[in-house]
C-alpha cells in the first residue's frame, strides 16, 4: 500500500508535469517553437553545472540546480510574466505568491517548507547560490536568442537598455559570463536585432 507521505510526492510529480504546458516567448534554437517552462529550467539547470567554474563565488552547485528546476513551478497557475512587460510584472509577485502556496502544499510539511524556501532564495538573489541560478536564468534564453538573430527581441521591440538592466543579474552571478553576455548584445546591436534604446551600457552594480 502507498502511505499519505508517498502519496503527497507524487501527486505533486504529477502536478509539475503541467509546466511542460507553460509556453515562454523565447524559442527554441533553429528557429524552433516557442520553448516550454519545463525545457527551460532543464537547460539552465544544465548550463549551472557546466559554467559553474565561472560562478563569482563558491557556490554549492546542487542547490543551484536544484533552483534552476522548480523556480517556474508557480507559473503552472500564474502564468508565464515576460521579461519585458512592465505592466504584467505588476501582478506577477501576488500571482506567483498563490501560486506558490497551492502548489507545494501538495508536498509533505518539510518538503514542502524545504522547496519554498528554496525558491524565495531564488526571488530574493541574496546568495551565492541564487546569484548564480538567476544568471542562468538571464544567460540561457539569451543565448537562444543569439542562436536565432535575435528574432524575439526584434518580434517584441526590445531595446538595449532594456537587456542590460535584465543582465545586471548575470553580472551579479558571474563576471565572466556577464562579459559574454555583452558581446552577444553588442553584436546584436550592430546587427540591427536590438533597438540602441537609450543606452549600450548599464551600472549592473546597482541592479537588486
Amino acid at each position: 500500500m502507498i502511505d499519505e507521505r508517498l502519496t503527497k510526492q507524487l501527486a505533486f510529480s504529477l502536478e509539475i508535469d503541467k509546466e511542460k504546458n507553460i509556453f515562454r516567448q523565447t524559442h527554441l534554437s533553429g528557429h524552433g517553437r516557442n520553448e516550454n517552462d519545463a525545457e527551460h529550467a532543464w537547460h539552465m539547470a544544465i548550463m549551472a553545472y557546466l559554467l559553474r567554474e565561472y560562478a563569482n563565488e563558491e557556490i554549492d552547485i546542487c542547490r543551484v540546480m536544484i533552483m534552476c528546476l522548480i523556480h517556474d513551478i508557480v507559473e503552472i497557475d500564474a502564468g508565464d510574466t515576460y521579461a519585458y512587460d512592465e505592466e504584467a510584472k505588476k501582478t506577477q509577485k501576488a500571482r506567483e505568491d498563490a501560486a506558490k502556496e497551492r502548489i507545494f502544499s501538495m508536498l509533505p510539511e518539510d518538503q514542502k517548507v524545504e522547496l519554498m524556501a528554496i525558491f524565495d532564495e531564488f526571488e530574493a538573489a541574496e546568495t551565492a547560490e541564487a546569484r548564480f541560478a538567476r544568471a542562468m536564468d538571464n544567460l540561457q534564453p539569451l543565448i537562444l536568442n543569439d542562436s536565432n538573430e535575435g528574432g524575439d527581441w526584434m518580434a517584441h521591440g526590445i531595446k538595449a537598455s532594456q537587456i542590460y538592466t535584465r543582465q545586471g543579474q548575470t553580472r551579479l552571478g558571474s563576471e565572466r559570463l556577464y562579459e559574454v553576455t555583452d558581446e552577444i548584445i553588442k553584436k546584436h546591436i550592430a546587427e540591427g536585432h536590438i533597438k540602441k534604446g537609450e543606452s549600450t551600457t548599464h551600472d549592473c552594480s546597482k541592479e537588486s
